[in-house]
């Protein structure tokens, strides 16, 4: 057998080093207890509004509180959490924004001039972002961290659960038939890389009437139910339609958010 160079894909030998992925180190100064994956099959079905709802959640129960926005060319999280501050460093890493209410954000916006410049990367250097966000952040002693993934089953979502001790999975959907597909996708890719599967929640699920108070399902009948079912979930959550969410992420004050859809879930994290 010839020396092992630690390249595997032009190696055809079979030996126990094969599969393994050297993790990344948290940075030395800080202590993560539980870290939280937030994904969605596809885009534009509200997976960062959800991650914020659940990070505002967890802190409302006294706990210390960060989001690692992995979604490098899509961040949208300091946005929701009103930070404009630009990231800088000390000698211990670079240091998260903090939100009016303390939760720990690091995002890539706060490292643009404007916020409105797009990220024209290719996928290593995004997934080299996602990396350094782990291991050079000083995050402190964090109690619940949630990574706010990119959609869909590419290589930032392989790079965390491959690198990262992610502890569990949140997946987010809406009722339309071609995402509960999609997140048959997320679901499986979950599987394969022994990710456990913390609950599934479906964003826009229905419309409640102010005046009666009756629900509408007006982008179709709920299909959480069956897809927890179908795929051994315990936890599930529906979140109706709401323009105060909306206005409440576009103007920065998601903090302020009133509802208790997540509630359930974001006990059980």
């Amino acid at each position: 057998m010839s020396e092992c160079n630690n390249d595997c894909s032009n190696c055809g030998q079979d030996c126990k080093e094969r599969g393994q992925v050297d993790k990344p180190r948290l940075n030395k100064f800080s202590n993560v207890c539980k870290l939280y994956a937030v994904m969605s099959g596809k885009g534009g079905v509200g997976k960062s509004m959800v991650t914020a709802q659940l990070a505002t959640l967890t802190r409302r129960l006294g706990k210390s509180t960060a989001i690692l926005d992995a979604d490098v060319t899509g961040a949208s999280i300091a946005r929701s959490f009103g930070i404009k501050d630009k990231a800088y460093g000390s000698e211990r890493g670079i240091l998260p924004a903090e939100s009016v209410t303390g939760i720990k954000i690091v995002s890539m916006n706060m490292f643009l001039k404007d916020e409105s410049d797009p990220v024209v990367w290719r996928s290593s250097l995004i997934t080299g972002a996602v990396t350094q966000f782990w291991t050079d952040v000083c995050w402190g002693d964090v109690d619940v961290m949630f990574i706010d993934m990119p959609p869909g089953t590419g290589d930032v979502p392989l790079t965390v659960y491959q690198s990262l001790p992610v502890d569990g999975l949140i997946i987010v959907t809406t009722p339309q038939e071609l995402v509960g597909m999609v997140v048959s996708k997320g679901v499986k890719m979950a599987k394969m890389m022994n990710v456990p599967i913390i609950a599934i929640v479906e964003n826009m699920s229905y419309y409640q009437c102010g005046k009666c108070g009756e629900k509408l399902e007006i982008f179709g009948r709920s299909k959480v139910d069956e897809a927890a079912r179908q795929y051994g979930i315990e936890k599930t959550a529906r979140i109706p339609v709401d323009n105060a969410l909306t206005s409440a992420c576009d103007s920065g004050k998601i903090e302020y958010f009133d509802g208790d859809w997540l509630e359930d879930v974001a006990k059980s994290l």
